[in-house]
């Protein structure tokens, strides 16, 4: 039986080895060749190998597009993504240049949309340290003194609310901010000037006039200022009723629409970057809560 056995036993081949081109089996990862241009530079599982310095040359970027993505997340109210897209935009972008401050006063705005004051500060102090007379510094100087003044910091952002308007006198927001930060202070004389220039340069809003207002009050000037309030309140009450018609496609009845309280809107052109007042949810007799003014990020 052993006999057959051996006889019925498999004769396995000898081989010929492997061709000179055979590569070893490995478990290292695979090489990346990935084109940035073809993947979503603010996908978080592709950023650590993709978007990093390391791995892609910084030319490779477009460093608009990015400033780009990071403004459709402020338009959707993603902020904490906008701010990890604007450090990176900062990041690839020729170092101290104005798209690398723009950058900088955009992360400073969607820091302070999340109330991330100091996270904001620091933004807008290394967009000024960059350029403090380009044409996003008026914008980092106002948007600066809001952070400031959010963190109970008044003093110096009157300071920097002071720069602003010397920076870009015709920057309406920027005299609207003097002009709070000044009543504040107790000079409710220099602050009407102030709300005068703000006007002047189209920032007509509600909010502006009824800061005014309250300066007028307080420099003594009580008949003028109750000339400016009606106006304040004329403006807010005509604004609802658009609104109201425009939501539902027909005008308020007799009655009307109550004082809507809250924060006042975002005022003003679009510059560089920077956070404007946020709308608020009061009731119908609520007064509306004061607030500095900043600009919305660029390209809103």
């Amino acid at each position: 039986m052993t006999d057959e056995r051996d006889d019925d036993r498999h004769e396995f081949s000898a081989g010929q080895g492997v061709d000179a081109d055979y590569e070893e089996f490995t478990l290292d990862p695979e090489e990346i060749d990935a084109d940035p241009n073809t993947v979503d530079p603010v996908d978080s599982r592709v950023l650590t190998d993709i978007l990093d310095r390391r791995n892609v040359e910084s030319d490779a970027i477009d460093v608009e597009r990015l400033i780009d993505v990071g403004l459709s997340y402020m338009g959707i109210n993603r902020h904490e993504e906008a701010t990890e897209t604007f450090e990176r935009a900062a990041h690839f972008a020729e170092e101290d240049s104005l798209e690398a401050q723009e950058a900088w006063v955009n992360k400073g705005a969607a820091h302070a949309e999340l109330e991330e004051f100091d996270q904001a500060i620091g933004a807008y102090e290394e967009a000024l340290r960059i350029d403090d007379d380009s044409e996003h510094a008026a914008t980092a100087e106002t948007n600066l003194a809001y952070a400031l003044w959010e963190s109970g910091r008044g003093e110096q952002a009157l300071e920097h609310a002071e720069r602003a308007v010397e920076t870009d006198p015709r920057f309406a927001e920027a005299w609207y901010n003097r002009g709070f930060l000044l009543v504040e202070r107790g000079l409710a004389e220099d602050s009407v000037s102030c709300f005068d220039n703000a006007i002047r340069l189209g920032y007509r809003s509600a909010g502006v006039l009824e800061e005014k207002a309250r300066a007028l009050e307080e420099a003594g000037e009580h008949e003028q200022a109750e000339e400016v309030a009606d106006r304040a309140e004329e403006i807010r009450r005509e604004a609802e009723e658009q609104m109201v018609e425009e939501q539902t496609g027909q005008a308020p009845g007799p009655g009307g629409q109550g004082r809507q309280g809250g924060r006042p809107g975002p005022g003003g052109q679009p510059g560089a970057g920077g956070r404007g007042g946020r709308g608020g949810e009061g009731g119908a007799s609520e007064e509306p809560e004061r607030e500095l003014q900043g600009e919305e990020p660029e390209g809103f």
